[in-house]
């Protein structure tokens, strides 16, 4: 049944559905699976490769999480549940892991000794050897590297006394290719510093990362025009203190997460509009709500992805502890709806309720433009915390919902997301616990492109694109969803793992 008509016709019965109550239709196949693209848009300016999102949660999302993310097509958004200046380096980690260019290469003076500029490194824990050398007025002179130091063992001795003077520079502007090309072409050139007019030194490229840039890089690797990785980092609702972490990021970020429990709270309108009007030409995010109404809202004061979703994750108890909350396939599509019929294009994230592989592609298909998981990377080796065996013998990793008794205890920007006032005890709104340890983020993110792509070929779909407009829906019984999984036999060996894994 089409997707507006199946969709009409809940809502006459008065029926929200989530994805155990759906099943896509399935099409003509019209190209193979392994060369259906998986792109799509995570807002208005950011794209991904493939259209997969871990949470800003402290026990999904750090560093590690968000560059593992990205280098598989994804993005992930480094949680705000740390101090803004560890936040702030978070976020650096993930922007430069695939630099090729030294933003603000350290210099040092010509008359420094030897001695000095080891010092320095000791000091400052560098485990680089190349500077480049300046004079008295800051103008570039030279060129100091490790052979420099392996030929001279004399410490004493001035950095001008072993320099290289005759160094190849560039200007300030020169992007990663002409780098490459200028470097290839001069065999001896390694380093290759960026200067200014005055030549002055304003940046720095290394062969050794140009050409992990340029060769390591999968065409699969979410980056940016410059070849570094997509970044994306949460903040509260708090005014001050998003744009305080912001002011700290903002250098390297691509997008910032207005993250709250009512995404269309007085408190997170506000925070949107003095986002938006301190940094005009930052992607906003914002969520999370599940109203078509409260999307028009959210796009209305100019954010540039809305987030789909109250209280369908894995470890939330919001539902059940205020009575609140729109299935989610339908959630998604009032939202979409709801957008389409103002004339807005704005991107959704469905965030949350996504149990197995297959939840992917019909949140996709109800006319997501990604989604957003948390319990199914949780488990993984790029996950924060510690794998572990519990008492019956299973490998083991913590996960907690940022509702959760110890989040709200441990993290003001729990409180804040979910209302509660410093010194309050409130009822949580999430529970603690642990998940399977599922291996890496690439062997979990290569699963689920594949199953995307392959329901995308079931369907008869060549895009994401054209799988949000054309998806067809069917509502299944609780005989037809039994009938969906395993029955009439035990299952053994991977069969087992894979269903405790995606339960």
């Amino acid at each position: 049944m089409k997707k507006e008509k199946f969709f009409k016709r809940m809502a006459k019965q008065g029926l929200a559905l989530t994805f155990d109550d759906v099943r896509l239709l399935t099409g003509p196949s019209t190209m193979p699976a392994r060369l259906i693209p998986l792109e799509s848009r995570f807002t208005r300016n950011v794209a991904v490769k493939v259209p997969i999102v871990s949470a800003a949660m402290d026990t999904v999302t750090t560093a590690e999480m968000a560059i593992a993310m990205a280098m598989a097509g994804g993005i992930g958004v480094i949680h705000t549940a740390m101090t803004p200046e560890k936040q702030a380096k978070e976020v650096k980690r993930v922007k430069l892991f695939l630099n090729g260019k030294v933003e603000k290469p350290i210099t040092v003076p010509e008359d420094w000794t030897l001695e000095q500029v080891e010092n320095l490194r000791r000091e400052k824990s560098f485990t680089f050897h190349s500077f480049p050398v300046v004079n008295a007025n800051n103008k570039l002179v030279g060129l100091v590297t490790r052979k420099d130091f392996q030929r001279c063992p004399d410490l004493s001795r001035t950095v001008e006394s072993v320099m290289a003077t005759e160094i190849m520079s560039a200007s300030t502007g020169t992007k990663l290719d002409k780098a490459y090309t200028i470097m290839m072409g001069h065999k001896h050139v390694t380093v290759l510093p960026l200067v200014n007019r005055k030549q002055e030194v304003t940046g720095l490229y290394l062969l050794s990362d140009v050409l992990r840039v340029k060769h390591d890089s999968s065409q699969r690797y979410n980056v940016d025009k410059e070849s570094r990785l997509i970044t994306a980092a949460a903040v509260g609702t708090s005014v001050e203190d998003a744009l305080e972490r912001i002011a700290l990021m903002r250098e390297h970020l691509n997008v910032v997460v207005v993250d709250s429990a009512q995404g269309d709270s007085e408190y997170a309108l506000t925070t949107i509009k003095a986002i938006k009007e301190s940094f005009a030409d930052l992607d906003v995010m914002a969520g999370n709500i599940s109203r078509g109404s409260s999307a028009v809202l959210l796009a209305k004061h100019g954010v540039d992805g809305i987030k789909v979703g109250q209280g369908p994750g894995a470890a939330c108890i919001t539902r059940p502890e205020t009575g609140i909350g729109t299935p989610q396939v339908t959630a998604v599509y009032r939202g979409v709806k709801a957008l389409k019929k103002a004339g807005i294009d704005v991107p959704i994230c469905a965030d949350g309720g996504i149990t197995t592989r297959g939840d992917v592609s019909i949140a996709l298909g109800a006319g997501a433009h990604s989604v957003m998981i948390g319990g199914m990377l949780a488990g993984t080796k790029e996950a924060p915390g510690q794998v572990y065996m519990d008492e019956a013998g299973n490998m083991v990793q913590a996960y907690r919902g940022m509702g959760s008794k110890e989040a709200l205890e441990n993290n003001p920007a729990s409180r804040e997301r979910y209302g509660a006032e410093e010194g309050q005890t409130i009822s949580p709104e999430g529970e603690a616990g642990t998940v399977a340890y599922r291996g890496t983020v690439v062997e979990v993110m290569e699963q689920l492109a594949f199953k995307l792509a392959r329901s995308l070929d079931y369907c008869g779909m060549s895009s994401i694109e054209e799988h949000r407009r054309k998806a067809q829906f069917d509502l299944i019984t609780h005989a037809g969803k039994r009938e969906s999984g395993i029955h009439n036999m035990t299952p053994t060996g991977r069969t087992a793992v894979r269903k405790q894994v995606t339960s």
